[in-house]
Formats: C-alpha cells, sequence, structure tokens
C-alpha cells in the first residue's frame, strides 16, 4: 500500500513555517482506495505571498482543526504504507517535524516521484510537479492546493508504476523492477497480485521443493526486493531458482515470525541462513553452585544451551546485568562482574548483604534471584498474548505457560472463554527454544501486541 501526499504550508522551512493543508490518498497499486483532506490551523499567520500562491487565507484556516487533533487519522491512514510525494523530503519533512512537537516518532519508507520520475522518465527538461504533468498529459485544476497537487501525483505515481512493470520495491525504489532472471514459470502478473498482508512465505524451485522461507509484515514488497534486482550472487541464484511462491497470512507480526522460526527449523531451506540474530550474540545464563547459591555468567552464544536473556554487545550486557544487580540487590560477584577472595566491592562497601562471603544464607539471596529469573522469563509465569489475527473477527493468541512457550493459534473474537487457561485449546502446540524467547522477549519488550492477559 502507497499513500501519495501534499502539503501546502505557511513557508518553505518545516523548522519554521506550518502546515495548513494536507491530502493522503492511499492507493493499493492500482487504484485510490481511501483519502483523506482538510485544512489545518497552523496557529500562526500566513503570509500574503503564500495566501496568493494557495489560496488559503488566514480567515480559511481559522474554524480549520488543529494539527494534533488530526493527527490520529493521519497515523491511521498511513499506517502500513509507503510515504509517496513529489518533493517528498519537504512534506515527509514538515509532517514528521508536527509530529515530533507532539512527542510522537513518525517514521515511514518514502518514495520521491521526483528522482523516479528521472530514473523511469529520462529527457524531461524539468521534473517540477508543474512542468512534468503537463508534459505527461495529467491535468491540474487546483493547483497549489493540496488535493489537486496530490491527485496529481497519485497519475504520475499510476504512470510510473506502469512504466516499472507495475511493482516498487520499497527498500530500493528507484532501481527498476527487472524481469530479467525471472524464472519462466513465473510472471510479473503473478508478483502483482500476492498479497500485501502479514504473514509467512515460501519460495519454491519447480520440482515443487521450498528453497527459502521469510516473513514479512507486507508479503508482496518482501518478495520484490528479492526478485526485483538482486545484487548478491546469492540473491540472483534464488531469483532464478524460484519457480512457485506461497504464503500463509498471520495477520500478527510476533506470529509471523514465531511461525517462520518454526518452519525454518522443519524445512532447512538451501536458501536460508542459520538463524542468528544480532541482538542474540551474548546470552546471560544461571547455575547454581556448589554451596547452593544462584550464579549469573555472562557469555557469547553458541545455541546448545537456551540463555535468560540476550543482548548485542557484551557491554550492553554488562551494563543491564549492572542495573538488575542493583534492582535485586544481588551480589556483583555472584553475577560474575567482580573477581575477589574477601566478597565483592558492594559488600566491602557494605551495600552487599554477604553471599559472596556466607554471610548471607543461599536460600534468603536466592529468592532475589528467582525474582530475576521470573523478570527475564517473560515477566510473567503464566501469559496470554493476543494480537492481531487474520482477519477483522479474528485475534491471534500466543500463550506461555510456567515460562514455557506453548504455542500460537487463532480465535474469533466473539469466542467464549471463560478463563486464560481456554486458550490453550486454540493454540497449535510448537517447540519452546531459544529463537522462539528471544522473539516473544522483543515483542514484548517492545510492546508490538493487542493486549497481554497474565494468569
Amino acid at each position: 500500500m502507497y499513500v501519495i501526499v501534499d502539503i501546502e504550508t505557511t513557508g518553505g522551512n518545516f523548522e519554521k513555517g506550518k502546515i495548513t493543508e494536507i491530502a493522503i490518498y492511499k492507493h493499493d497499486g492500482d487504484r485510490v482506495v481511501d483519502e483523506y483532506v482538510t485544512l489545518i490551523n497552523p496557529e500562526c499567520y500566513i503570509p500574503p505571498f503564500i495566501t496568493s500562491l494557495t489560496g488559503i487565507t488566514n480567515e480559511m484556516v481559522e474554524s480549520a482543526p488543529l494539527f494534533y487533533q488530526v493527527a490520529k487519522d493521519i497515523v491511521s491512514i498511513c499506517e502500513g504504507c509507503v510515504f509517496v510525494a513529489h518533493n517528498a523530503g519537504f512534506d515527509y519533512g514538515f509532517i514528521k517535524e508536527e509530529f515530533k512537537s507532539l512527542g510522537y516518532h513518525f517514521d515511514m519508507p518514502t518514495i520521491c516521484t521526483v528522482k523516479l520520475s528521472r530514473k523511469l522518465l529520462p529527457g524531461h527538461a524539468s521534473y517540477s510537479l508543474g512542468k512534468i504533468c503537463p508534459a505527461l498529459g495529467i491535468g491540474n485544476d487546483a493547483r497549489h492546493r493540496a488535493a489537486g497537487d496530490a491527485l496529481a501525483t497519485v497519475k504520475l505515481f499510476e504512470i510510473l508504476l506502469e512504466k516499472n512493470n507495475g511493482l516498487l520495491n520499497p527498500d530500493d525504489p528507484y532501481n527498476k523492477f527487472s524481469a530479467d532472471g525471472l524464472h519462466a514459470d513465473l510472471s510479473i502478473d503473478y508478483i502483482r497480485q500476492l498479497t500485501t498482508e502479514t504473514g509467512v512465505y515460501y519460495l519454491h524451485d519447480e520440482k515443487g521443493e521450498i528453497i527459502y522461507i521469510g516473513k514479512s509484515k507486507n508479503i508482496r514488497n518482501r518478495i520484490i526486493t528479492h526478485l526485483g534486482n538482486p545484487k548478491s550472487k546469492k540473491g540472483q541464484e534464488m531469483k532464478l531458482n524460484t519457480a512457485d511462491i506461497s504464503h500463509e497470512v498471520t495477520g500478527s507480526e510476533l506470529v509471523a515470525q514465531l511461525k517462520e522460526s518454526e518452519e525454518i527449523k522443519g524445512h532447512k531451506p538451501r536458501f536460508n541462513r542459520a538463524q542468528r540474530r544480532k541482538r542474540n550474540q551474548i546470552g546471560l545464563y544461571h547455575y547454581t553452585d556448589r554451596k547452593g547459591y544462584i550464579r549469573f555468567l555472562l557469555k557469547p552464544n553458541e545455541g546448545v544451551e537456551s540463555p535468560d536473556a540476550t543482548f548485542e554487545t557484551m557491554q550492553e550486557a554488562r551494563e543491564r546485568l549492572f542495573s538488575w544487580i542493583d534492582e535485586f540487590e544481588l551480589c556483583q560477584q555472584l553475577c560474575g562482574l567482580y573477581e575477589g577472595k574477601h566478597g565483592c566491592f558492594q559488600y566491602q562497601i557494605k551495600m552487599c548483604r554477604g553471599a559472596c562471603t556466607g554471610e548471607e544464607s543461599s536460600d534468603k539471596y536466592n529468592q532475589r534471584a528467582y525474582q530475576l529469573l521470573e523478570k527475564l522469563s517473560y515477566g510473567y509465569k503464566n501469559l496470554v498474548i493476543l494480537d492481531k489475527g487474520r482477519r477483522p473477527d479474528e485475534i491471534a493468541v500466543v500463550v506461555i505457560e510456567n515460562g514455557c512457550y506453548l504455542g500460537y493459534g487463532f480465535i474469533d473474537q466473539d469466542e467464549a472463554i471463560a478463563s486464560p487457561a481456554q486458550f490453550k485449546d486454540h493454540i497449535k502446540r510448537t517447540d519452546d527454544n531459544r529463537d522462539t524467547k528471544v522473539i516473544i522477549t522483543n515483542c514484548l519488550r517492545t510492546k508490538k501486541y493487542k493486549k497481554l492477559i497474565p494468569y
């Protein structure tokens, strides 16, 4: 999905100017499917030369909504889309700055139709909207008004899409989608008709064998990135060998990640690398020593044991562990962050209760160590995570019990659930492992879900 956007402002500098009008047209790659147009009260004076250019007067915006009053509508229509505009840096910069003033981080992939026109329509003397549109036979009866310019940009965008076989790679939009190297059994029309929903996709060779598995919030866009114009030898080989594509919509990004992990382990496709995530390089592990004390240890992950927590770097791991030591009043020496024969440094300054010297019993010390372990185990012993389903009337379900991931499933929104434990009847049981723990922990940390139900 794309949103074609145009704005009018009080001036040319987004650090000083304000938005007076915005027009957004949602486009599915074939046609406009939704729109949003409104004047905005900029809460400042509109200079006469801007009024003469746009026709927007101070009186026109006096009763218009303020930006914060339309911000939710803008986020809603733009969600999950690619931001498209003519001279996108201008429009995107203004909108991003308006959201920044509200304390909201507005972040979208962008495509500039000026840059795209230069790439796909070479030879024009000017690529300004006022020059390129007449040259292409695109009319605009409302020049320098948001709706007029946005609709003209829609027509330009559709011409550019057609020039590019109807496909744009949002990760690399200014490189033409190339049909060269596509398998004879795979057509551009087939790729165009792929779903734009969230889920897991499978690339098959001509024998039907799965050669690659991936997940994406937008399946069609991700397939385009794989097959459009790959630069690496591996990418070119994968494009050449992909004879068919299948997919399974999940709705939930969390379920897509969990299913992708499960499927890669089961099928072991030849073009999938081992699941090694950058943020999973350092692990925090625990064990009980011969005196009965729970000890913690930071070390590189080797994929054999399941860590209690994972980190991108050793520095990050040490900083987090120090903070947990303070939070749960643990011993630096028993956490592997201090070496010494006479207790840890905090014991010497009377900030440690003496587990490192035997003054505090293992039973008392371990009570606090278990609190940390419980926190690291998803924060709850038993937990149901609810998320977006495959349909508007469906909910995705992920269940954790006794600190272990049980599996995922789907239920109808009106399904009668008397107790959280009943969610287990609706899930597909899958393995709990190091990768699933990282996926779920990251989801909980970033709050990318709809609802949590501890039980």
